[in-house]
Order: C-alpha cells, then sequence, then structure tokens
C-alpha cells in the first residue's frame, strides 16, 4: 500500500494565532474551554454531611411547609419542590425531614437548627450562612485543585503570583462556578505536545498547526454528547477536540477533590463557552459530566427550547415565540437573519442569530460582586411594639455583617456606604444613611445605625402595627488601598498610568455577561453614566442584591410549572413569592424616594435668589455672577 501524498493529507483546521488566544483566555478562538460545576442538590447535600446522613436515604430540606431542596434518593418517591411536607411524608414515610437554620427573635443575630422552626414561622427568620461557610470551603477545595495544574510555571506564560491562578473563576452562585480553563490547557498542551512551541513566534501567527499526533482520543469516564448529522466519530481528531479532553481532565479531578476531602457530588458540563456550559452541566445528573465537542454544537443546542437559554426567557422569550410561532432551537435555526429583523430590532436579531448558533462571547469574570445586601421579614400577624422591630434588626444586622465577611469587610476589600430602612404599615416608608467611613463595620454598628434610622420612621408618624420590616447596605467601594489614587495628581509618566489603573472602577456587571438585547443594554449603559454623578438612593435594590430565601438550583426540575412574577417575568418557585414581592416593594420605595428628591431639587433650582435675579449660581451679567454670600461666607478673591 502506498503512502499518501502530501497534497492529500488533511490540514488542522486552528492557527498558532489561535493557539494563542487560548493561552490569554480570548473569548474569541475557537480553541476556548470553559467549564461550569453544580453542585449536585446542594442544600440537601450540607444537610446529609452535616447529619452523617447515608447517600441512599431519602432526605429533603424544608422551609416552614415548603420543600426547598430534595437529595436523589428522594426522587423515585415523586418527592419535588411543589408539594408540601405533608405529601412529601405520604410519599415516603422514611423521608429525612431537616428544617434549615434560622434566627429567633429574642435570641440575639445567632442563627441555629432547631426542632420547632417549622412551628414559629412569626419568630424565625431562616438563615443561610451553614450553606455559606460550605460553600466558601468548596470554592477554596477548586482553587487548590486548579493550583497543581497550574503549578508547573514555565516560559510560556507570565510568573503570577502564588495566590493568582491562570484559570478564571467566576462564582455564579452560591453551589455553581465558571472556570475558564483556556490557560491551564495551553500550558498542558505545550507539555505534550513540545511541536507545537516551534510556531509560537510572531512570524508564523497565521500558520497552520500540525496535525495531533492521534487517530482517537478516551472519553470513557464522560458523557459525551453526540457528534452533527454531517460529521462522524471517524474523523481524525483536531486540536479543538485534544483541548476538550484535556480540559475534561482537569475538571475530574477538581470534581474528585471536592468529594474526596468535603464528600460533595457536583455535575460538570464543558463547552466552547459559557452558555454551552451551564446547558450541558445539567444534562446529565448526578455527579458526571458532560461534554460538547464544537462539532456537536448544534445538534446538542437543537434539543433545547431557547427559552432555556439565558436572556431568552420572560418578555424577549414570549416575544420571539409569538413572532415565529415556536420555542424550538431546532425551528428557529431555519428563520434567516433578514427574518429576525423584520420582527426585531437589528441589534436582538443579530444577538439571536448567533446565539442559538452557539455563539457567546461572554468572559468568565471572577471579580463578580453583590450590588447589595437585603435582610427582610414579612410579619403574620403584624408586630406593634417597638421592643420587637429592635429584635428584628438585631438579627438584621447579624444576617448582613455575615454576608460582609464573606465579601471581604473584614480584610478591607470592600465596604458598603449607605444602610437603608424599609417599613411598611397601611404606608410604607424608608430612611437612610452613610455608613461612617471611619468606622470599622461590624454587627454593633449596623445595628445603631438600623435604630435610629427606626426611631426616624416613627417621629414621622404611625408606625404600628408593621406588616414588613427589612435593613439592606448598598453602595459598595473599594477598600482603602484605592485612596492612594490620589497620587495621580502630582507624578507623571508611567508611575501615574499605573495608579490611575489602581483607581479605575471595577466591572460589576451582570455575571453572565452574555451581549444583551437593545433595550437591556441602553438600561445598563445608563447605570454606568450615573456613576460619573454618584451612587443614587436606587442602589440600595440595585440587580445583584442579594436574596434572603433559600433557592435550589438543581436544573434537573427546571421543566416543573413555575410562579412568574408580573411585573419582570422572573420565573421562581411559590415559596419564593414572598419575598420577591418585597423586593418589589423596596424598589419601588426607592424609585419613588428617586423621584421626590428629583422634584425637590428642580424645585431649589428654579427657585429666585432674594434679589429677584437669576437663581443663584448661574446667570447674571456676562455669566459670571455667583450671587450674594451666606451668611457667615466670604468671597475668595482669585488673582
Amino acid at each position: 500500500m502506498s503512502e499518501p501524498q502530501p497534497d492529500t493529507l488533511r490540514n488542522s483546521r486552528f492557527t498558532y494565532r489561535q493557539l494563542q488566544g487560548l493561552r490569554h483566555g480570548s473569548t474569541a478562538t475557537p480553541l476556548r474551554v470553559i467549564a461550569h460545576i453544580d453542585l449536585d442538590a446542594f442544600y440537601a447535600q450540607c444537610e446529609m454531611v452535616r447529619l452523617g446522613t447515608p447517600r441512599e436515604k431519602p432526605l429533603a430540606v424544608r422551609q416552614w411547609d415548603s420543600l426547598i431542596a430534595i437529595n436523589y434518593a428522594a426522587r423515585p418517591f415523586g418527592i419535588n419542590r411543589l408539594i408540601n411536607v405533608a405529601e412529601a411524608r405520604k410519599l415516603c414515610p422514611d423521608l429525612i425531614l431537616q428544617h434549615v437554620a434560622t434566627f429567633r427573635e429574642g435570641e440575639g443575630g445567632r442563627w441555629a437548627y432547631r426542632d420547632d422552626s417549622f412551628r414559629n414561622i412569626s419568630t424565625d427568620k431562616v438563615s443561610l450562612d451553614p450553606y455559606r461557610a460550605q460553600s466558601r470551603k468548596i470554592l477554596q477545595t477548586m482553587k487548590e485543585a486548579l493550583a497543581i495544574w497550574d503549578a508547573n510555571d514555565d516560559d510560556h506564560g507570565p510568573k503570577r503570583p502564588k495566590q493568582e491562578l491562570a484559570a478564571g473563576l467566576e462564582k455564579a452562585s452560591i453551589d455553581e462556578v465558571f472556570i475558564d480553563l483556556s490557560p491551564l490547557i495551553y500550558k498542558a498542551l505545550l507539555r505534550r505536545y513540545p511541536e507545537l512551541q516551534s510556531g509560537t513566534q510572531d512570524e508564523n501567527r497565521d500558520g497552520e498547526l500540525p496535525i495531533p499526533p492521534t487517530t482517537a482520543l478516551q472519553w470513557n469516564t464522560d458523557c459525551l454528547v453526540d457528534l452533527d448529522e454531517h460529521e462522524t466519530e471517524e474523523d481524525d481528531p483536531d486540536w479543538d477536540d485534544v483541548v476538550m479532553l484535556i480540559g475534561s481532565e482537569i475538571v475530574r479531578s477538581v470534581r474528585d477533590a471536592v468529594w474526596e476531602k468535603l464528600s460533595y457530588t457536583c455535575s460538570a458540563g464543558l463547552g466552547r463557552n459559557k452558555m454551552i456550559a451551564k446547558l450541558g452541566s445539567s444534562c446529565n445528573k448526578p455527579n458526571l459530566q458532560t461534554v460538547v465537542r464544537n462539532r456537536a454544537v448544534q445538534k446538542f443546542l437543537a434539543g433545547y427550547k431557547f427559552t432555556q437559554i439565558r436572556m431568552l426567557g420572560g418578555k424577549l422569550g414570549d416575544q420571539i415565540t409569538a413572532s415565529f410561532a415556536t420555542e424550538k432551537v431546532s425551528e428557529l435555526l431555519n428563520v434567516s437573519l433578514e427574518q429576525l429583523r423584520t420582527k426585531l430590532d437589528d441589534h436582538t436579531a443579530t444577538w439571536l442569530y448567533g446565539i442559538i448558533r452557539g455563539d457567546d462571547r461572554s468572559e468568565v469574570n471572577p471579580r463578580t460582586q453583590i450590588k447589595s445586601m437585603l435582610s427582610a421579614k414579612s410579619f403574620r400577624p403584624s408586630i406593634s411594639s417597638l421592643d420587637q422591630a429592635d429584635k428584628w434588626l438585631r438579627i438584621f444586622a447579624a444576617d448582613i455583617y455575615g454576608r460582609l465577611v464573606e465579601d471581604g469587610v473584614l480584610e478591607n476589600r470592600r465596604r458598603p456606604r449607605v444602610i437603608t430602612l424599609h417599613h411598611r404599615t397601611v404606608q410604607s416608608r424608608s430612611r437612610q444613611t452613610p455608613i461612617p467611613g471611619s468606622n470599622a463595620i461590624d454587627e454593633e454598628l449596623l445595628y445603631d445605625l438600623a435604630k435610629t434610622l427606626l426611631r426616624q420612621v416613627m417621629a414621622d408618624g404611625q408606625a404600628w402595627p408593621c406588616s414588613n420590616l427589612s435593613l439592606s447596605v448598598s453602595s459598595f467601594e473599594e477598600g482603602v488601598s484605592n485612596n492612594k489614587a490620589i497620587e495621580s495628581f502630582l507624578v507623571r509618566g508611567d508611575k501615574a498610568k499605573a495608579l490611575s489603573h489602581v483607581a479605575r472602577p471595577r466591572d460589576t456587571e451582570n455575571s453572565f455577561n452574555e451581549q444583551p438585547p437593545a433595550d437591556k443594554k441602553r438600561r445598563l449603559d445608563g447605570g454606568q453614566i450615573r456613576q460619573f454623578f454618584g451612587h443614587s438612593p436606587e442602589g440600595t435594590v440595585a440587580e445583584g442584591q442579594e436574596s434572603p430565601k433559600p433557592h435550589e438550583t438543581d436544573s434537573e426540575e427546571a421543566g416543573n410549572p413555575r410562579f412568574t412574577c408580573p411585573r419582570c417575568s422572573k420565573s421562581m418557585f411559590e415559596h419564593e413569592k414572598e419575598e420577591h414581592d418585597d423586593w418589589h416593594f423596596a424598589k419601588d420605595l426607592a424609585n419613588q424616594e428617586r423621584e421626590e428628591s428629583r422634584a425637590s431639587q428642580s424645585l431649589q433650582a428654579a427657585k429666585p435668589s432674594a434679589r429677584g435675579t437669576a437663581p443663584r449660581g448661574r446667570g447674571g451679567r456676562g455669566g459670571g455672577s455667583r450671587g450674594k454670600p451666606e451668611k457667615g461666607q466670604m468671597r475668595l478673591a482669585f488673582q
């Protein structure tokens, strides 16, 4: 048999430039690998680990009379989060029911597990602190496992501080993370295939990579998504397959570390972007990982409803469904870009056309930060005394302070600048005050400020009975290190540029940065503009606030009916509705205050000066009159 001629040899579809994109974590390179790791039935696992419950024992976590998490051993009995405790017990008499930890009125700001919590909804408040603590341990274990892959520093990348990983890791929620594996995979590639190093110089960037020296890859330990119709497994793998295989090895080692050290199982998805990785992690639960190769993306997405893709639910999803009489990705793929533009604006049409084809350039953002923290309680029956309210403020202060510790307030990395109290009787009132910058933030400071705000509300009029009370902190700022940025006014050259870079505001946009449709993009841009003029009161309930109520993120139950908020189209379970309504209430109050403040400022601006001339500080002859100085003031003489 004769050897194949050189002109018949298959070339790699990838270039050295795209390989370098992998090194730098570029969102544009087709060799990019993103992982999404999701803890299996997280709240249930936390209780199983705490109680030492065997994996085969059915267990559910309850909040009052609702179920918020069900382990996998309980699911074959038909138990889900849509039924109540009594129904669950009928389906499975041996079911272990564990109530979440709670704060209790009159017992200070400390949470505890109590056997009678479910009977004391009027005096108890749910605490997520035990789950947050476990989440921090899991995240640290993941970082340690990734650091092993990053330990072999060589000449192929810049040196980094030991605590800084080459991989980007974004905590998407209490029980899920995104990891950009690209830089780690780049280093592993060059170690395993040293022939790739020869063409990494600038003059060869557009040259094609050599063919991988293998005819088959071993995927035995992964759940591999079937290839697209026109692809076959007999085709020799290219470098996009190789990098995905290395990525799967890395993720498997991370999942193994979490299990071996902490006894938690987690599922994972790997794909070329965040959207595909997240969809993949929910495909094979529990305790498995799903790999979506580039050659399998189209077939993989075709099996979904596009309303399951982030930012395609709610009103936009309803609009697209009504316009094209389908909600299936497979059918929407047959709609051309021109047809999409006849029903949608150009920006949304272009974004939609790409996203259903697997095009998502959103970055993994290690700096994802919440913008506000809220602790709230709806009272049934209403409370009727200052003593009761003060006891709840103590609980709110402890709850918020616990989350601030997690966010870095003790290390002075971030701190809130504003604290706000919301109070509802027949009328709704709110008051806010700055948090003194000279004071270290602790539980007592928050409690004292909250009590002061409550007494201001009481001074305004009838305060009892109170049906809802909440406390929030907002307007976060970076720690004291940024104060040095003023030196940039006194130095020049590279030093000034470096100081300017330190002082630049960090990106705090949505943690899942798909390109938003036009209407959402305008709203986000507006938020950027407001940053130049300072933080306004509506920041107290800004996007990204942390919900005070537990929410199980296990996606296996995503198809079950859920309550949809008529105001914002957010989907949720029934037991979350009350807290979500409270969030809208707080947001409406903030918006009302903002409008009242604007109206007051407009009135002051339009008010004539004492002599009936133009408003103070504006106008006058030549536009330079500053008006008469106030009593006790003097005008400075400028040379």
